[in-house]
């Protein structure tokens, strides 16, 4: 019997975990390397875009997470009770900026924005491995990325293996980007570090919002299972830590603003604060592959988090990745996985390249502090939010419409009961 295609992924966060269940799903044995202990995600929670919803459809996948997230759009009834549908921008005395309305962006897009805890989207992925798919404790690097002639080959702790793919899904500080692209000079400091809890704030109801100040955002979301998720953002010089502990920073920075966040600073532990320097890939990499090896998620396209599509992109490059490599259960040959590769890069790079650059124009909007320009900028969206409330949309055109090049999506068709 031939053996089926083998893949490593090194990583398991979102991206891995994506690409590792896209692979699978098409014949490929996959083995998952993860450094840390654990699957136990270090992090906060995500939202999910349409994009990345219908590229979860490609997996079977996309349907359970609609389940399991805290809606923020497609009808009154698929909310948990309390959670509206419309919310919006405020400045920080609680006035609003402007009104958005979620419905509009199911109605839009096709879709909704649904929000879940990062965990949960993990469990959700892991679950559609064989059991032994995924190694914990397990660093990994390329030792070497093969090419049409000869396999790719990762070094681990526990000895080298030898496949016919690698999939690097090792995050920002990825060890692979700068193994098959030693002259690319990596990341660079976004100019703003940020904040992230996820906890209980009982009897606290409120629209999901997003807050700008001068230099800095606060942003409040609340989750199915009652959870509340809160994130700042602020410039700081990289590095750059509290005296005493980050909830005191936080009360520093927003304590006076509008409700509900005096409440949920209120309820915040200092260990529940988690803060990260914000970093991203300025210079493109000139492709997402070199040899036998992928790059996905953050280790090809790290961007500023405001647009919310980070993680979208990562699960986008998984599935887009798998399709260009439905190989099914024959081995790889050489010539057709470089191929496919050169496809995936070719599909992948201009899309989040630009996306990634319309991060960092949005992080500079957002991040403004100059008086005058945060009031010119402040009225523009209120008049804009009452005039042609939809207008606001435009800027996700070209990133939540996007459909997977593959059935049923392919050639624009939709799933029996999607939108």
């Amino acid at each position: 019997m031939a053996r089926s295609s083998r893949a490593v992924v090194i990583g398991g966060g979102i991206g891995g975990l994506a690409a590792a269940a896209t692979l699978h799903r098409g014949g490929w044995e996959v083995t998952v390397l993860e450094r840390a202990p654990s699957l136990e995600p270090v992090g906060a929670a995500i939202s999910l875009a349409p994009n990345s919803l219908r590229a979860l459809d490609v997996i079977g996948l996309g349907d359970e997470i609609r389940d399991l997230a805290a809606w923020q759009g497609g009808g009154a009834t698929a909310r948990p009770s309390g959670v509206e549908s419309e919310g919006g921008l405020r400045a920080p005395s609680g006035r609003w900026l402007a009104r958005t309305d979620a419905d509009a962006v199911a109605e839009r897009f096709g879709d909704p924005l649904v929000m879940l805890h990062r965990s949960t989207l993990i469990g959700a992925l892991a679950g559609r491995l064989p059991p032994d798919a995924v190694r914990t404790g397990v660093a990994a690097t390329v030792a070497d990325p093969g090419d049409t002639a000869r396999p790719a080959r990762v070094r681990t702790t526990d000895g080298d293996l030898e496949a016919d793919l690698v999939v690097a899904a090792d995050g920002i500080r990825s060890a692979v980007r700068r193994t098959l692209f030693p002259d690319h000079p990596g990341t660079v400091y976004s100019g703003f570090t940020t904040w992230r809890v996820v906890i209980p704030v009982p009897g606290v109801e409120f629209a999901s919002h997003e807050t700008w100040g001068p230099g800095r955002i606060w942003g409040s979301h609340p989750l199915r299972d009652g959870r509340i998720y809160a994130y700042a953002a602020a410039l700081t010089p990289a590095g750059e830590r509290a005296p005493d502990d980050e909830k005191a920073e936080l009360l520093r920075r927003y304590g006076d603003w509008h409700d509900p966040i005096p409440a949920i600073l209120a309820a915040t532990r200092p260990e529940d604060v988690l803060r990260h320097d914000v970093h991203h890939i300025a210079e493109p990499l000139p492709a997402y592959h070199r040899g036998r090896v992928a790059l996905v998620g953050d280790a090809a396209h790290a961007m500023p988090p405001t647009l919310g599509q980070g993680g979208n992109q990562a699960i986008e490059d998984a599935v887009v990745l798998g399709v260009r490599l439905a190989l099914g259960s024959a081995p790889a040959g050489g010539a057709q996985l470089c191929d496919g590769l050169a496809a995936y890069s070719a599909d992948r790079l201009p899309r989040t390249t630009a996306i990634a650059r319309q991060a960092v124009r949005v992080g500079r909007l957002n991040m403004m502090t100059g008086r005058a320009g945060i009031a010119v900028r402040n009225a523009a969206l209120a008049t804009l939010s009452k005039a042609a409330p939809l207008l606001f949309l435009r800027g996700f055109e070209g990133i939540a419409d996007w459909r997977p090049p593959e059935p049923p999506y392919a050639a624009g068709k939709n799933p029996a009961g999607k939108r």
